[in-house]
């Protein structure tokens, strides 16, 4: 039997602690692009009640907010995606977290609704960019074997923001005020991208344009598309009305309702994980959206009966962000899985168009509602949204498994 010179198995066990070590780096450096992609409204949601008294904005107008946010970055989207695979993947995620430092600071600096509204429109690019962004990062840099894990720690960065927002945020909004925390963020988002600067390989040469690729979602993406657009609708008006459901209707003081997007980031970050792991066995990952998108019907109603049990709203936090949540980065494993080769930044920004169309049109909705007091027909219509979702992966996958057997 041949042996292995003993400086060889050296090289090779130090080979692979390097990859690991730069996998773990690269892995974290996502995380924190995926959570200051969308800080800005998580923000928003958990200083929602500050905004209220101190800016004098409505309900309405706190889910004007999440609309235009994510109205701006459905329609950057699918041009983000383009950028991302032309240009590569670390100079658009410096960019990511340059305009995320941007739009904080000038959330910061709103004296009113005017020019708060226009920050968190200029957040929307960041929202544009993240998916497709991260997801490309991943394909050039991450072994195929953990890809699925690192694809759901680096969604799992979106629920981080939140927690950040809900709890340590919200808690310095308290002695600082809600701009000091707005600015601290701020603070962090611009140290971010000296850091992506610092730590991602150089980008590939860009590649000419050639034919332009079809905007309109074909075959599995745009089943995932359909998917995000209706769980986004729900998704969203938890992250924007939750807070202020503690407030109003269950007797919480701001930050006891902030903890509550704090739970609720916590669970997602878990259930973004753990699941993102399942998804990583493609046979598995077909059927994961309809399940997790049932559970997500049952917190839902959860969040209803708090209403009349308010310690029910604490569980449900944590189911949306363990089914609700999880689904999401499950989406985003099916897209890396399912991506024509050279469009993996174009797929994944057209599903995220459809999430972040789903964050645009949700929160108004219920807006209406929570604007006159109704919060129980509120929930009861997220769960409706929750359960069209579930309707559409179901039949996705059925699909998918008959046209696999043909």
């Amino acid at each position: 039997m041949e042996r292995v010179p003993v400086g060889a198995e050296q090289k090779v066990v130090g080979a692979a602690a390097g990859t690991r070590r730069r996998t773990s780096a690269t892995t974290a450096l996502l995380t924190c692009a995926m959570a200051f992609s969308m800080m800005q409204l998580f923000l928003l949601g958990a200083l929602g009640p500050r905004l209220v008294d101190e800016l004098d904005v409505s309900p309405t107008v706190l889910g004007l907010t999440t609309t235009i946010g994510f109205g701006a970055a459905a329609v950057l989207s699918p041009v983000g995606g383009r950028v991302v695979d032309r240009v590569g993947p670390r100079s658009c995620l410096v960019a990511l977290l340059f305009v995320s430092a941007v739009a904080l600071a000038l959330i910061g600096s709103a004296p009113g609704v005017g020019l708060l509204l226009a920050a968190v429109a200029l957040g929307g690019l960041p929202q544009a960019l993240a998916n497709p962004a991260t997801n490309k990062a991943i394909l050039a840099t991450v072994p195929p074997q953990r890809r699925g894990s690192v694809t759901g720690m680096k969604q799992s960065g979106v629920q981080l923001g939140a927690f950040a927002a809900g709890l340590p945020l919200a808690a310095l909004a308290g002695v600082a005020g809600w701009r000091g925390a707005v600015w601290t963020a701020a603070a962090a988002a611009a140290g971010a991208a000296l850091w992506a600067a610092r730590g991602l390989p150089a980008d590939a040469p860009p590649v000419s344009a050639g034919p332009r690729s079809s905007l309109v979602p074909r075959g599995a993406i745009a089943w995932l598309a359909v998917f995000s657009l209706l769980l986004g609708c729900g998704i969203a008006s938890v992250n924007t009305y939750l807070a202020l459901y503690g407030t109003q209707r269950l007797g919480l003081g701001p930050t006891a309702a902030g903890a509550l997007v704090a739970v609720l980031g916590v669970a997602g970050v878990a259930g973004r994980v753990g699941w993102s792991k399942v998804a990583g066995h493609p046979r598995r990952a077909v059927w994961l959206p309809g399940g997790l998108a049932a559970g997500s019907v049952a917190a839902a109603l959860l969040l209803a009966g708090a209403s009349f049990v308010h310690p029910l709203a604490w569980v449900a936090a944590v189911a949306v962000g363990v089914f609700a949540v999880a689904a999401n980065a499950v989406s985003m494993v099916l897209v890396m899985q399912r991506a024509a080769p050279g469009r993996a930044g174009q797929d994944s920004a057209l599903v995220s168009a459809g999430f972040f169309a789903g964050f645009a049109v949700g929160p108004p909705l219920f807006g209406l509602l929570a604007e006159s007091g109704h919060y129980g027909p509120g929930w009861v219509l997220v769960a409706g949204e929750f359960a069209g979702a579930c309707a559409v992966a179901v039949c996705w996958a059925v699909r998918d498994r008959r046209e696999a057997r043909a």
